[in-house]
């Protein structure tokens, strides 16, 4: 039997499907929204727990009590690259450590236990602030191979490309969009997906 008190310690999946079901209940009925598990970032080099995709890309880092740091400054410098906003949710055991490691501009949510029930009561520490420090290029990697092709298609940019591998598409597609708006095509490709098994 488990003892008292790791009944009381959060685990990733107890604080994810809490955060989904209140961002789910924030965004109810709001058809510019799509709300993502999973979302892959540099072609799967890391994964954010959830994003939420709308006017921004808000990526929500999840960090229970049974989880470690360790991963997070390397999840840090992709989710620096390509997001429009970090919010990490981070149980109380972590807070201090947490907050030494992350950037200024991430907001920060604390997720407790409540009581033995195993419910996730979350707190708002610090709301999270804009980007500046996203990258085009890796932010053109969000996208399929064919969408940022059919991109370049809509701006009479794909003459020599077609054929070539997904890193030079996303390079001229980077090399041909202002950031403000690459990052409008790209968020209307995530929210338009029907099928999330990429073609590559």
């Amino acid at each position: 039997m488990l003892s008292n008190l790791n009944c009381l310690k959060s685990n990733d999946s107890i604080i994810r499907i809490a955060l989904m079901e209140i961002l789910s209940k924030d965004h109810e009925g709001d058809p510019d929204t799509k709300i993502i598990p999973e979302l892959g970032l540099k072609h799967g080099e890391t994964r954010v727990d959830i994003a939420v995709v709308n006017g921004v890309i808000h990526g929500y880092e999840l960090k229970s009590d049974l989880d470690t740091l360790i991963r997070l400054p390397n999840q840090m410098r992709i989710y620096n690259s390509v997001l429009d906003q970090v919010t990490l949710v981070v149980s109380k055991d972590h807070l201090h450590e947490a907050i030494k490691l992350i950037p200024d501009w991430w907001g920060i949510i604390v997720a407790k236990m409540v009581g033995s029930t195993g419910n996730i009561k979350f707190c708002h520490i610090r709301k999270p602030e804009e980007n500046h420090f996203k990258d085009s290029l890796s932010i053109a990697k969000l996208l399929w191979r064919e969408e940022a092709l059919s991109i370049l298609e809509k701006l009479n940019k794909a003459n020599g490309v077609r054929s070539k591998s997904r890193q030079i598409i996303y390079e001229r597609l980077a090399a041909n969009l202002n950031q403000e708006i690459l990052g409008n095509e790209v968020r209307k490709c995530l929210k338009t997906r029907v099928n999330w098994r990429p073609v590559i």
